[in-house]
């Protein structure tokens, strides 16, 4: 399939303004194994406005859809998923049965209906994930902790979207954005506050709080002004 034109891949519209956007974290983990294509697809009959994933690289270059940087390929013994061809990830078996997916299966699926956050976990995946991302995605951008691997990803593709996570505990967060040349910030949920929130807008950049699953805190950080609330449960969050 050729790639597709180049173009920004901003956001889908949001429904409300007046709500942040509803980011499914991982698909829909609370009814089907993370990140797998069924629970993507349950995020988006739930409401979600963004399915958010982690993507890594086989041997053979095909990018997958799994968290962790191994799996599970016989009782009590793992491997890297970079040490794996596609077809050896397809015969691996996830709890329930379940599939790992791949990024272009989960893009496909999602088409237009959403945007897709693509974190960028594996080793030298970021060129691979923008490929698939412009030949099967709609909406779409990346992000990592990695904050390095996203520059040089953005300084190689200017026209893209990116962001930059921050863990729990991570200090100084509101300071060290001024200096991230990315559109969106990812702290955890417990980082935000009016300091961080102000710094945000006064540098321009996008608020998404990660992992967001209690009601209370999904409604201070509302409240607070987020752009996106990233939850284990879209029904949480109204």
């Amino acid at each position: 399939m050729p790639d597709r034109p180049p173009s920004p891949p901003l956001s889908a519209p949001r429904p409300s303004a007046l709500r942040p956007e509803r980011i499914a974290h991982r698909g829909a983990p609370r009814e089907f194994y993370e990140n797998t294509l069924d629970g993507f697809v349950r995020a988006l009959e739930r409401g979600a406005d963004a399915v958010e994933l982690d993507v890594h690289k086989t041997r053979d270059d095909t990018v997958v859809i799994h968290h962790d940087a191994d799996v599970i390929v016989a009782p009590n013994t793992r491997a890297a998923i970079s040490t794996l061809t596609w077809a050896d990830i397809c015969a691996v078996r996830l709890a329930g049965g379940a599939h790992i997916p791949t990024l272009a299966q989960v893009m496909d699926a999602v088409a237009d209906r959403a945007t897709v956050y693509v974190e960028l976990k594996g080793d030298n995946v970021g060129e691979a994930a923008v490929h698939v991302a412009r030949a099967n995605g709609v909406h779409y951008a990346f992000h990592s902790f990695d904050h390095s691997a996203v520059l040089r990803l953005r300084a190689s593709h200017p026209d893209l979207h990116y962001g930059a996570l921050f863990d729990a505990g991570t200090p100084d967060v509101a300071v060290r954005i001024a200096e991230l040349e990315v559109r969106d910030i990812w702290p955890h949920w417990s980082l935000v506050n009016t300091e961080l929130m102000s710094a945000a807008r006064g540098t321009g950049k996008r608020l998404l709080a990660w992992t967001v699953d209690d009601v209370a805190d999904a409604a201070r950080l509302t409240a607070l002004g987020v752009d996106g609330l990233c939850t284990d449960d879209v029904r949480i969050l109204t």
